[in-house]
């Protein structure tokens, strides 16, 4: 590792010293239903997949969060408590190698989501500043909390709250989304007893009826979705096709995502939008000032940093703040990350646990610190 990254090891790890952090390594083999639940339609088709010799799918270690956060719960460790990581990540990717280096940080247990929040992203740009010295940095910011507190004041019906919020960090799936909500398309070439089984919502038969058919192809679920899976979301795509949003709340929703404006401005924005609908935003609002003024007291531009509303992350774990930075003018992030507040419970965690977290990726940087600034 430090062989291939030195300079940027020894750097990141000193950063990591300063931060209260605990250094964590975890297995490269992960469990691979996780991954395959939780981690988002992008890195699900990535992932690489094998079997351990008791018929367990395992896969190679496509990202950080999740093993980190099933080692915080299988070691029973007190909260709060930061954790520090920097290893290898293994996707099947287009561009270069399937294997490159991750590090980051995943903060677990802190009641002062604000504050977590803010220092997340201020942890990763000085990471990348202590890294990449004299680069201009750009800070790019959304929020999953508030988009899913603008779709319900819409009075949108839970099937589209749920469709929406998943497709919220893929651009070509949020207008796909959008596109149907408002025109949704004719009833699916469905029929027989699948299209009576859907009609009727019977969740539990359809899986079984599934279940059977792909048993007889010879198919199974571990390299994909499971039958529950799959019938809970042609269930949900009938009941979709069933709402027609009205023409004023469509344009209030195409209105709030096209807010884009430096974060200093965001809450402004943000507040005259939910007044100009007649909405009202409530605690998702409150949690979102609160984050804005602890990014400012941490010494972090806010004027240049950029709150865009329809910014998300192909993960379907975040629940709050969502974040990219890159270098000013690259089309890559250089380091990601976001809150995940449901995660840790829906990985066997006997009570709720806040989190937030993000990483870096070494390689992209290693680029940069080859070029002149």
């Amino acid at each position: 590792m430090t062989s291939r990254f030195p300079a940027i090891a020894a750097d990141v790890t000193s950063l990591f010293a300063t931060r209260n952090t605990h250094a964590v390594e975890v297995a490269i083999l992960q469990p691979a239903d996780p991954f395959l639940d939780m981690a988002g339609e992008d890195l699900r088709r990535r992932i690489f997949l094998t079997e351990s010799e008791t018929g367990q799918t395992l896969c190679l270690r496509p990202e950080f969060t999740i093993p980190v956060c099933l080692d915080h719960i299988s070691s029973q460790a007190g909260t709060p408590r930061r954790y520090s990581y920097l290893g290898e990540v293994f996707r099947q990717r287009r561009e270069g190698g399937n294997e490159f280096f991750q590090a980051g940080i995943e903060d677990l247990g802190d009641r002062d989501t604000a504050e977590a929040d803010a220092r997340s992203v201020a942890d990763a740009h000085a990471l990348l500043s202590l890294v990449l010295p004299g680069r201009s940095l750009a800070v790019t910011l959304g929020d999953q909390g508030i988009f899913e507190a603008v779709l319900a004041a819409l009075g949108l019906p839970r099937g589209w709250r749920m469709r929406l919020a998943r497709a919220f960090g893929s651009a070509p799936m949020l207008q796909a989304a959008l596109a149907d909500l408002a025109n949704p398309p004719r009833n699916g070439q469905l029929s027989g007893e699948v299209a009576a089984l859907v009609l009727d919502g019977d969740l539990e038969g359809l899986s079984t009826h599934i279940a059977g058919g792909m048993e007889e192809a010879g198919l199974s679920a571990s390299g994909g979705r499971s039958p529950t899976d799959i019938a809970r979301r042609l269930i949900e795509k009938a009941e979709l096709r069933s709402v027609r949003l009205s023409n004023e709340a469509f344009a209030a929703l195409k209105s709030f995502l096209a807010i884009d404006v430096p974060l200093d401005g965001a809450t402004q924005a943000l507040e005259s939008f939910a007044t100009g609908a007649g909405l009202s935003l409530g605690v998702a609002l409150e949690k979102f000032a609160a984050r804005a003024r602890a990014i400012e007291a941490h010494g972090l531009p806010a004027g240049k940093i950029r709150y865009d509303a329809a910014f998300g992350r192909p993960l379907d774990y975040y629940t709050g703040v969502v974040f990219e930075i890159a270098a000013q003018g690259g089309e890559r992030p250089l380091a990601g990350g976001g809150r995940y507040d449901r995660l840790l419970t829906l990985l066997g965690a006997k009570t709720a646990i806040p989190g937030v977290g993000f990483s870096v990726w070494l390689d992209r940087i290693e680029v940069l610190r080859e070029t002149a600034p």
